[in-house]
């Protein structure tokens, strides 16, 4: 894989929507993106990146387009994106990327995509948070670092509720949650809020699993026997596997504290590489599954994320 590239552009604009504009070279601002881009600020999709493989290619089968003309930040030479992992650092100069998103759901159909029935960025683009500012200029070098196999794995909570969403109740189960990972070592990339709404969880945690590439997600919430509670029947149709063992395990465990959590319905499988886990909605039987379950989650991650061996040991006479 090559290891250097280069920015063939430099695209920019003032306000979202608008088709993107080529300058010479542009300031990155640390932790908010490009200075006087529209798409900057304290998020995770900064600056993002399309290589011009890919657009050459659209060229080809007719499309007339241009660099920026995706929505795209720097146009690079020498990498597919696609096939790098999210973690992955880009050196431009005194500047710094890391790779944050691979790809993004195209919720309402650009220009491109109405003339030519299809559209590159959501499948080659990638996205790009920056740790360290400095100036850009069309043609630098841009050098890549793969992320150490060590990093921290990466989380995600999902919170069901109706009232909390509405306001009406304080989420208390999330941020008890968020403690118990950033205790264990995780890093935790979004916690969102939901209604008990099966189309809307079904998309996030495709979201969370396809783009946001976190190792594990955790819902909380919509696991009971109320005609709302539809937690696991959305976990299990965005699953490609399950892993029913961990729920099991779970409820098991749980069965020791209350005779309540045989009326538990969680499921748990994985999607991609990334692991879900149902957990229950109180704050406090959520701090005791993670107090049993994370110790425990380590090997089955390893083994997602390719790092660890087999599972099976040896036999001892």
């Amino acid at each position: 894989m090559d290891k250097t590239g280069q920015i063939l552009a430099i695209c920019i604009s003032e306000q979202k929507g608008t088709k993107k504009r080529q300058v010479e070279e542009a300031k990155l601002v640390a932790d908010w993106g490009i200075e006087g881009d529209a798409h900057a600020g304290k998020w995770h999709r900064q600056v993002s990146l399309l290589p011009v493989e890919a657009i050459r290619a659209f060229q080809e089968k007719g499309a007339a387009v241009s660099f920026g003309d995706f929505g795209e930040n720097l146009v690079v030479a020498g990498f597919d994106l696609k096939s790098l992992p999210v973690g992955t650092k880009f050196s431009i100069g005194e500047a710094v990327l890391v790779m944050t998103q691979i790809g993004k759901e195209c919720h309402s159909h650009c220009a491109i995509y109405q003339t030519m029935g299809d559209c590159i960025m959501p499948r080659e683009g990638v996205f790009t948070r920056v740790v360290k500012g400095g100036i850009l200029r069309k043609g630098d070098r841009v050098i890549m670092q793969e992320p150490e196999k060590a990093r921290p794995y990466s989380a995600a909570i999902v919170t069901l509720s109706d009232k909390g969403a509405a306001g009406e109740r304080m989420d208390i189960s999330g941020p008890v949650a968020q403690s118990a990972l950033v205790e264990a070592g995780y890093e935790v990339k979004d916690m969102v809020l939901l209604p008990d709404d099966r189309e809307a969880l079904e998309k996030e945690l495709i979201r969370l699993s396809d783009e946001e590439k976190v190792d594990l997600i955790l819902t909380d919430g919509g696991t009971g026997f109320s005609v709302r509670d539809i937690t696991p029947e959305a976990t299990t149709a965005v699953c490609d596997r399950m892993a029913n063992g961990i729920a099991d395990a779970l409820r098991n465990y749980s069965m020791n504290k209350t005779p309540r959590a045989m009326f538990s319905r969680a499921v748990s499988g994985i999607r991609g590489s990334t692991l879900i886990i149902n957990l229950p909605g109180s704050p406090q039987a959520v701090n005791e599954s993670l107090g049993f379950l994370l110790p425990n989650l380590e090997h089955g991650l390893e083994i997602l994320r390719g790092d660890g061996g087999e599972c099976a040991r040896p036999f001892k006479q």
